[in-house]
C-alpha cells in the first residue's frame, strides 16, 4: 500500500480540500483507496457522508480505528491531519506515509507558520533517509502570480519542490458540497483544474 500524508500544522492551508480530491482522483482512476481522518473535527468523514454510493468509492477510516487492519487490497491510502501536527504525533502520522504534501498558500501568515514545520519535518528519521518524501502544493494561487514566485523563493532554502499550484476556485467547494471531488465534475467544467493536478499526479506515481 502507498500512503500519503497531507499534513501541514496551521488551520484553513487547505489540508482537507487537498486530501479529499486526491482520494477521488485515485478512486476515479479505479484504485482502492481509503481516506483515513486524523482529524477531531471529521471533515473528511463529512464528506464521504454526503457522497453518493453511485460515485467511485472510497473507504472511511478516522481516527479512532488507529489500531484497525486496513481494508485488505487497498492500494493507496490518504491520511488528512490536524492542525497543529507535531512532536510524537507528526512521527507517528509519517510511520505509515510514502510521501508527503504539505499544502501552503502564499501569504506572509502561512509561510511563517510553514517555516519551522518544513526544517522540523526535514529532520524526520524517515525523510533523512529518503524513505519518505516531501511535495509542496501552493493552494488558491495562479502560478503566474508573484505571490506565487514569493512562494517559490521562500521554498528554496528547504530545498523542496512546489508540485504544483492549484488556483482559487468556487469549484472545490461547491463539488464538497455533494461529497464530490473535482474529478468527479463534468470533464468540460474541471478541464483547468484537471491539468493543475497532472504534474501532482506524476510526481506520485513516480
Amino acid at each position: 500500500m502507498r500512503a500519503i500524508l497531507v499534513a501541514n500544522p496551521k488551520g484553513g492551508c487547505g489540508k482537507t480540500t487537498l486530501a479529499v480530491n486526491l482520494a477521488g482522483f485515485l478512486a476515479n482512476r479505479g484504485e482502492r483507496i481509503s481516506l483515513w481522518d486524523l482529524d477531531r473535527q471529521h471533515s473528511s468523514l463529512e464528506w464521504l457522508s454526503l457522497r453518493s454510493g453511485d460515485l467511485p468509492r472510497v473507504t472511511r477510516l478516522d481516527a479512532a480505528d488507529e489500531d484497525a487492519k486496513l481494508p485488505r487490497g487497498d492500494r493507496w491510502l490518504v491520511l488528512d491531519t490536524p492542525a497543529g501536527l507535531r512532536g510524537k504525533n507528526l512521527a507517528h502520522a509519517l510511520k505509515p506515509a510514502h510521501k508527503v504534501l504539505v499544502p501552503i498558500q502564499p501569504s506572509l501568515f502561512d509561510m511563517a507558520a510553514a517555516q519551522d514545520f518544513l526544517t522540523v519535518l526535514a529532520d524526520e528519521k524517515a525523510v533523512r533517509k529518503h524513505k519518505t518524501f516531501i511535495g509542496i502544493v501552493a493552494m488558491r494561487v495562479d502560478a503566474r502570480t508573484r505571490a506565487a514566485a514569493t512562494l517559490e523563493t521562500f521554498l528554496r532554502q528547504f530545498e523542496l519542490p512546489v508540485v504544483t499550484f492549484l488556483r482559487d476556485t468556487v469549484l472545490y467547494a461547491n463539488a464538497a458540497l455533494a461529497g464530490k471531488s473535482i474529478f468527479d465534475l463534468a470533464p468540460s467544467l474541471v478541464e483547468r483544474d484537471v491539468e493543475q493536478w497532472q504534474p501532482l499526479i506524476d510526481w506520485l506515481d513516480s
